[in-house]
């Protein structure tokens, strides 16, 4: 085949992080033939030898591993494209260099490959000396290159050269005016193509001049995108054809024609429907073919026709949300539409329920509760899927989805808690409305956007974390407190307390007392800023808040401290109870003005030590810190003992700074605070 003026449609293999798998590149080839492909181009950042060790030649097994790679695209029709990325490091003017660039490729031609690759994106403009020496630009730098390796390789049918300035937004100062885009348009050797990415028409007219006709190759979507929906598909297009997308193996896929456009936006649904719909074989089959979409061999089947991925199927429900939620980099599919959908009305709505409206009508307030049951359950369904996932799927798979179903099950409890929150009618309406800030501020994709739904979203620290090393497929909650959690985290903080000093620090006679001390007055006298964290086994944190502490402290003396002491009188002659009786009453001390002009509210955050994933804690927390945010408080502070390390670091990895320092009520604590 004359691969000038073939219409290349393939997959490229180029993303960051872990490559794929030789057996899964197998698979790969086998789901391409059936959707009539063409070309794979072998390109993964994190392949050491083909970016960073690039000057390495392979090593006798390696070789094997892609002689049988490139063995394997032939038999399915394939045009294997090897791609090196020599850019970060090689020196232009070096013959060296140059004689090692030219050994790795011939060492990958012998193996059978006749079709390559040079990309120099994601790398720096500058140029050492003595290639600012030897030429008069980077772009002519590069050029010189890749027409010389395009020479030694006696100019193939494909030979692929990927420009630093490979997007609109990469070029300097313009598309139409960059010195970069025109040397490489002007000296390129004509049959070289040339990779770009985005709006064509600007590139074309200046890099594709008169003696330059060849195919190019376009990536789908901007680089950013790519970034920030962890997707990496790509499309190949020609000047003046239709496109094909693929995503990675396992993944949705779209492929697009301009008869098709039109439909697309169901495409990836009627995927998932054919993956679980069962009925007559051959319309099954059929129904899939028509719409260019096939399971891919040696992917086993579950009776009910469920795609099995690993040690336990997925759903078909769970497929559809899995898809929907990552749908495409700018659009989302049907369950994320609704999730943002619902939750912009209910935050719009909120003053349905709330308490301090009384002449609302009642149906109205039944659709804001209507709607919040199904943002709530979809809330749920996320994180089931996290569950599944974690416990149902390949290790293969699970490294690849779990970060993103993590992070959205994270964001989704702090969203499912809020809308709980907003449905208790507390709220003052505030601070209800979204944040506004910079893009940079946000994660992509849906999780991103929820952020950014949520009063406290512009805090980017509660919300960027890595994930855990050892996932965890336990289901967690978090919502408001009832009165009935009482005894549950009377119960648990008497447990913390006694784990802390090493014995029992309550009498029998009193099981209340550390409860009563450390939870009691928040929970009698502020009950709304009251979260609880529970997994499948109960109660297993709490974090509480008072948004005022002024009005809160005058409420604790005349209410809170004589109910107290009617319940421990000193007669009942228990020295353990006067004595922590005693702690409530040090308790009440005053906070100096000067911290409560900036921080107005307080918090208090417990937890078992037995949780696996520590980021439900932060999730615990970030709930509370939005019901805060969004009834007007503009600054949190807690209180804390110095000896505490492991709740100080986590505080302070959640921007919490220390404020004061043995001036606390207790000479000895320390007190950290954040503005929100």
């Amino acid at each position: 085949m004359d691969g000038r003026s073939e219409f290349l449609c393939g997959v490229v293999e180029g993303f960051y992080g872990r490559p794929w798998s030789m057996e899964q590149r197998k698979v790969l080839f086998q789901w391409m033939q059936r959707w009539e492909l063409n070309t794979y181009l072998y390109g993964p950042k994190d392949d050491l030898k083909h970016r960073l060790l690039w000057r390495e030649v392979y090593s006798p097994e390696e070789e094997g591993q892609l002689r049988t790679l490139i063995v394997e695209s032939e038999k399915r029709g394939l045009r294997f494209v090897y791609s090196l990325s020599p850019g970060q490091d090689i020196v232009f003017s070096s013959a060296c260099d140059l004689s090692l660039l030219k050994r790795k490729l011939r060492q990958v031609s012998k193996l059978g490959c006749q079709a390559f690759a040079i990309l120099f994106d994601d790398i720096d403009h500058s140029l050492c000396q003595a290639d600012s020496q030897a030429f008069s630009s980077f772009a002519h730098a590069q050029v010189s290159v890749a027409n010389e390796i395009y020479r030694f390789l006696g100019e193939p049918p494909v030979f692929l050269f990927c420009p630093t300035e490979y997007c609109g937004s990469l070029c300097s100062p313009s598309v139409s005016k960059s010195p970069y885009l025109m040397t490489v348009g002007e000296d390129l050797l004509p049959n070289i193509s040339i990779i770009w990415t985005g709006e064509t028409q600007t590139a074309t007219s200046l890099i594709y001049t008169e003696k330059r006709v060849g195919p190019r190759i376009e990536p789908c979507g901007t680089p950013i995108d790519c970034q920030r929906t962890g997707q990496h598909a790509l499309r190949f297009d020609t000047l003046n054809s239709v496109c094909k997308v693929i995503g990675e193996p396992g993944k949705a896929v779209i492929r697009k024609t301009e008869a098709t456009e039109s439909a697309d936006k169901n495409m990836v649904i009627d995927r998932v429907e054919s993956l679980g719909k069962g009925g007559d074989g051959e319309e099954r089959e059929k129904k899939l073919h028509n719409n260019q979409f096939q399971q891919g061999p040696g992917q086993p089947r579950s009776p009910g026709g469920v795609l099995c991925v690993g040690k336990a199927p997925l759903s078909e429900s769970q497929i559809r949300l899995l898809v929907g939620l990552h749908y495409l980099p700018h659009e989302h599919g049907p369950s994320a539409q609704r999730l943002l959908q619902d939750l912009t009305w209910l935050k719009e709505h909120c003053h349905l329920v709330s308490a301090n409206d009384k002449k609302g009508p009642p149906q109205k307030a039944e659709e804001w509760r209507g709607r919040a049951a199904g943002f709530l359950g979809v809330c749920e369904e996320i994180a089931a899927l996290h569950s599944s996932v974690v416990s149902g799927v390949s290790k293969a798979v699970l490294y690849d989805l779990y970060p993103y179903v993590w992070d959205l099950r994270n964001t989704a409890l702090v969203a499912k808690a809020f809308i709980c929150w907003l449905g208790c009618g507390t709220t003052t309406g505030a601070e209800l409305l979204g944040v506004e800030s910079e893009p940079w501020v946000f994660k992509g994709g849906v999780s991103g956007e929820l952020q950014m739904l949520l009063p406290i979203g512009s805090n980017s620290e509660l919300f960027s974390h890595p994930p855990p090393l050892f996932p965890t497929s336990r289901l967690y909650n978090i919502r408001p407190y009832h009165n009935k959690d009482k005894a549950e985290l009377y119960c648990m903080v008497r447990q913390l307390q006694q784990g802390a000093q090493g014995s029992p620090n309550s009498s029998p006679a009193h099981p209340d007392l550390i409860g009563d001390r450390c939870l009691g007055p928040c929970l009698a006298l502020c009950p709304e800023y009251s979260m609880v964290l529970e997994d499948e086994l109960g109660v297993c944190g709490c974090v509480l808040g008072v948004v005022d502490v002024r009005s809160f402290a005058k409420r604790c003396q005349t209410c809170w401290m004589p109910a107290m002491r009617d319940k421990y009188p000193p007669r009942t002659g228990h020295a353990n109870s006067q004595e922590v009786l005693q702690q409530m009453e040090e308790d009440q001390g005053e906070y100096p003005d000067s911290l409560l002009y900036h921080f107005p509210s307080q918090l208090r955050l417990d937890a078992l030590p037995d949780l696996v994933d520590i980021s439900v804690t932060r999730c615990l927390l970030t709930a509370l810190l939005t019901a805060l945010k969004a009834n007007g408080s503009h600054g949190v502070f807690c209180e804390m003992q110095p000896t505490d390390r492991m709740r100080l670091d986590f505080l302070t990895k959640l921007g919490f700074l220390e404020i004061i320092r043995g001036e606390a009520r207790h000479r000895e604590g320390v007190v950290l605070g954040r503005l929100l």
